[in-house]
């Protein structure tokens, strides 16, 4: 079993430290009409590259997984260069955002073998004319349930995976809906252990966390960091509580940053929260580097007994089951 990175495939031991959902650039669709969107990508990526260095010579990552949905700005050629260029083992995805925030009114129109078509192509021939394959399929659903629409995305996605063998990486919004997408995929016919349910630390509620583990998915602890959806002392205690209950081997742990954006946000951001973003901009700290799940938040899983042997686990061992299909 190998992994495909946007560089070529790799031998499942050469992946080592993880970070299993983050992303190099992101643009919401219609930020390209923006004439106030300017984007230098020779700066954006010496900056990138600049910031996964410091992950590897500093943090000791190896693989950065950028999950990133068809519409939001994927690039996979400059992913490749970023890589080549860092050193890093970095993973695309194929696969369309949520209802919501995506789903281009094309693809809406497409039947579900066709969409399972398009995923089935940019994992085993490439992505357009770049050569990049991808090497997971992303799946997103909004809240507080999966729409109908979204429902035929995710048919899309099990049939993908049963033709592949590549493992699905989720979007959940607000930490709701992820025992709904286990549902969807065992329909599917895909086994919960390929299938990895994101953003579940923006729900507060151990029982939540429990349902997802217990159906046998892997659980994305990754928007560590984003305190706009989730104090990271919240989700400190809940890793800390499926560590201790014995599901330390189904956590992943990321953060979901990003190293640039084109345009605006997505939503309407207030003035203050504007203000400390353009001071943190001048700064040289925004976006926020890439490192501080290292440097705050393992000290803080650390104060509630997770230790360094579980930390490598679930950056490690894990990413490295997870990839490999292993049953858990």
């Amino acid at each position: 079993m190998r992994v495909q990175t946007v560089t070529g495939p790799i031998e499942l031991d050469q992946l080592g430290r993880t970070l299993m959902h983050e992303h190099l650039f992101i643009a919401f669709p219609g930020a390209e009409f923006d004439p106030a969107a300017v984007f230098d990508r020779a700066s954006f990526v010496a900056e990138a590259v600049k910031r996964l260095r410091e992950l590897r010579t500093v943090h000791g990552v190896r693989t950065f997984v950028d999950p990133c949905p068809i519409e939001l700005g994927r690039d996979a050629a400059m992913m490749r260069e970023i890589a080549e260029k860092a050193e890093m083992n970095v993973v695309c995805t194929t696969g369309f955002y949520f209802e919501e925030l995506g789903l281009p009114v094309y693809w809406r129109a497409r039947t579900v073998e066709e969409i399972a078509e398009l995923y089935i192509r940019e994992i085993t021939e490439g992505i357009g004319q770049t050569g990049v394959r991808a090497g997971a399929i992303k799946v997103a659903t909004g809240a507080p349930a999966i729409t109908a629409l979204e429902h035929k995305f995710l048919a899309a996605a099990c049939i993908a995976q049963r033709a592949t063998g590549v493992p699905i990486i989720t979007h959940t919004q607000d930490g709701y809906a992820g025992p709904d997408q286990q549902v969807a995929f065992a329909q599917g016919g895909v086994a919960a252990h390929r299938c990895l349910i994101g953003h579940c630390c923006g729900n507060a509620d151990p029982a939540y966390h429990r349902r997802v583990v217990e159906g046998g998915s892997y659980i994305g602890f990754d928007r560590i960091g984003l305190q706009r959806f989730q104090p990271d002392t919240v989700r400190a205690d809940n890793l800390a509580i499926l560590v201790r209950d014995g599901f330390r081997k189904q956590v992943m742990m990321s953060q979901d940053r990003h190293c640039g954006w084109l345009g605006k946000f997505a939503r309407q951001v207030p003035p203050d929260e504007l203000a400390r973003i353009e001071a943190a901009r001048r700064e040289g700290t925004w976006p926020p580097p890439y490192t501080y799940l290292f440097t705050d938040f393992v000290p803080m899983l650390r104060e509630r007994g997770v230790t360094d042997a579980d930390v490598t686990a679930m950056l490690e061992e894990n990413p490295r089951r997870f990839f490999a299909g292993e049953a858990l």
